[in-house]
């Protein structure tokens, strides 16, 4: 299946870059020039990721994405022209996906992109295969529960005292290693490895960012601290009685 991917950058050549380098991959990019030309965009198409410039004049990017994220848990891959640290924290709390910065290597892009997909869309893979099956023991093996959280890996849900909680793919992979393990700390190359595949890298400063975007999501849903920092190790899983 083709995935359509919106491309969103108001430099022309750097469109025109990104669109062959997706074409080639075998993927159906789409464009925009704009921030108001994006959401106009993504409401006509709802592709299945958006690589998003950050840096464009008068809607930016991040405006993009704070627009997108009341309504739509849709992959966002950033792009940016500053290699500046707000930028990426900023990008990831209000919930990108991943960060990439000009000048940037097409083929890499491509790869993160498909990183991405592949954490998002395995669930359809999964689900279908269930359905066929109907194996209800699966079924439970497939729903971890801890105290008052609850992780369904096929259905890529997750539960705080029975209310859902929209994580993004990232985040719904870091959970999911902190749910196996709840007593285990991991540091910040375990949670890297775990939730980035393809020898993907990423900052330190990365995971944390997700990290503290979960902890938020958690907290407006009345649990104070659902990831425990271990100084100087890492993190946990913490209380979910």
């Amino acid at each position: 299946m083709e995935r359509t991917i919106l491309v969103v950058d108001d430099d022309p050549h750097i469109r025109q870059v990104i669109l062959f380098a997706l074409k080639k991959a075998g993927m159906q990019p789409i464009e925009a020039a704009d921030g108001q030309m994006a959401l106009d965009v993504f409401k006509q198409t709802e592709p299945d990721l958006i690589i998003l410039d950050i840096n464009m004049p008068e809607y930016d990017g991040l405006e993009v994405c704070k627009a997108i994220r009341k309504v739509s848990e849709v992959p966002i891959l950033f792009l940016s022209s500053r290699d500046d640290e707000v930028d990426r924290v900023v990008g990831l709390e209000i919930g990108g996906d991943d960060y990439v910065t000009k000048p940037f290597s097409p083929r890499e892009l491509v790869a993160r992109v498909n990183v991405i997909l592949k954490r998002v869309h395995s669930v359809e893979v999964k689900h279908a295969i269930q359905e066929r099956v109907n194996d209800d023991q699966a079924q439970t093996e497939d729903t971890l529960t801890v105290g008052k959280l609850s992780l369904n890996v096929e259905k890529h849900l997750v539960f705080w005292n029975e209310s859902q909680v929209k994580l993004t793919a990232t985040e719904f992979a870091i959970m999911h290693t902190l749910i196996r393990y709840p007593e285990k700390v991991f540091d910040r190359d375990n949670i890297m490895n775990q939730a980035y595949s393809n020898n993907i890298h990423v900052s330190g400063r990365t995971i944390d960012s997700h990290i503290r975007h979960i902890r938020h999501k958690f907290q407006q849903e009345g649990c104070a601290m659902i990831i425990e920092t271990v100084h100087s190790v890492g993190y946990k899983l913490g209380s979910c009685n």
